[in-house]
């Protein structure tokens, strides 16, 4: 559902010898992590008009007008006023009637942020009063900011989406549960998509009752909307390409411009050091990511760092080139039984699409 950037970036030769990833120890400013939550790049130019349904599951066509009346009704003014003036009010706002967010049910690969972003683009709202960011990336703005400060500055929004919504880490999902309950009584609609938890075996498996029993008080606020379908990333398209060889990867880097070039091994050791907030920022500027020796990842600290730089490189549609071990060979079979293995069958299927994406980088 991407068109790859790869060839665009082309030159015979390249300027300037390609850059590596290990070298960069990017610093984010907060003020970056407020004003960046917005769809991701890959999906600037979705709408509910290019979400393509799947003829066989009908519930995909049906979220589509559930969410699109869903976005007409967040029209008009907020339920509790306009922009951040509201900070200084002394009366609390009365809690809006009624669910003010709904949950995209549905396994990985259905197009769930695709409709997740749609929802944004169609709510009817300035840019700064609507917020889009994963779960991670909400955690970190409360760790940035502070969880009050946090409060007050998504308090005068009018929408809030949350993409891969943790419910495998307790503790961080009580402390976005509170701020989303502080949220929905200012106002704020939400709107959310979620992991499966530990343990729940079938990567396929549907979540909503686990979303909604981990967010306790707060799941009188979601109506769930289950969408069924197969992952669109692998409907109809050929297996991931194998690896290329170390030679082609490095001729590959050379000859296109922007990108970067690492060794697989080194790459995992640098990303320990770098917080997973700013991976974002460590892919700044970067056309295409060429890597060599992919080798399987060594422990669950290793790969779920790794998972989450695979979601930054997707949401840029970063092209990536590799040489090594092809991408399902990334995560052992005790990981993917494990209760991660829904990140990790992501992290496989994304990587796998780039690298498809990173086939012109050679061919051209």
């Amino acid at each position: 559902m991407s068109s790859s950037p790869a060839s665009a970036g082309r030159s015979p030769i390249a300027d300037l010898a390609p850059q590596s990833l290990c070298a960069r120890e990017p610093h984010v400013a907060a003020d970056r992590l407020v004003a960046e939550m917005v769809p991701p790049p890959r999906f600037d130019s979705v709408r509910f008009e290019t979400y393509v349904p799947d003829p066989d599951q009908p519930s995909q066509t049906e979220a589509v007008r559930v969410l699109s009346g869903f976005a007409a009704g967040l029209g008009g003014a907020h339920a509790t006023g306009s922009g951040r003036r509201r900070w200084f009010t002394r009366t609390k706002p009365a809690a809006p009637a009624g669910p003010r967010g709904v949950y995209l049910d549905g396994g990985y690969g259905v197009g769930k942020t695709h409709l997740l972003a749609s929802l944004w683009h169609a709510t009817p709202a300035a840019p700064e009063q609507k917020a889009f960011g994963t779960f991670v990336e909400l955690t970190n703005l409360v760790g940035a900011l502070g969880f009050q400060q946090t409060v007050r500055t998504l308090g005068g929004h009018r929408l809030l989406c949350i993409d891969e919504f943790e419910l495998d880490d307790p503790g961080d999902t009580v402390l976005v549960s509170t701020l989303l309950g502080k949220l929905v009584e200012q106002g704020v609609a939400l709107a959310a998509t979620s992991n499966t938890l530990p343990g729940k075996l079938g990567e396929g498996r549907f979540a909503a009752a686990d979303f909604l029993r981990e967010i306790q008080g707060l799941s009188a606020q979601f109506r769930p909307l289950r969408i069924d379908g197969e992952d669109y990333r692998h409907r109809g398209l050929p297996q991931a390409p194998a690896p290329y060889s170390d030679e082609q990867v490095t001729k590959a880097a050379y000859a296109t411009e922007g990108a970067s070039l690492d060794d697989f091994p080194h790459l995992l050791k640098h990303l320990a050091r770098v917080h997973p907030s700013r991976y974002g920022a460590l892919t700044d500027g970067v056309r295409a990511v060429c890597l060599t020796g992919v080798e399987p990842v060594p422990d669950q600290s290793t790969a779920l760092r790794l998972v989450v730089l695979a979601d930054r490189l997707y949401d840029r549609e970063v092209p990536v080139l590799a040489s090594g071990l092809p991408f399902d060979q990334l995560f052992s079979e005790e990981m993917l039984n494990g209760g991660y293995r829904k990140k990790y069958f992501r992290a496989i299927s994304r990587l796998t699409a780039l690298a498809r994406d990173a086939k012109a980088l050679v061919e051209d």
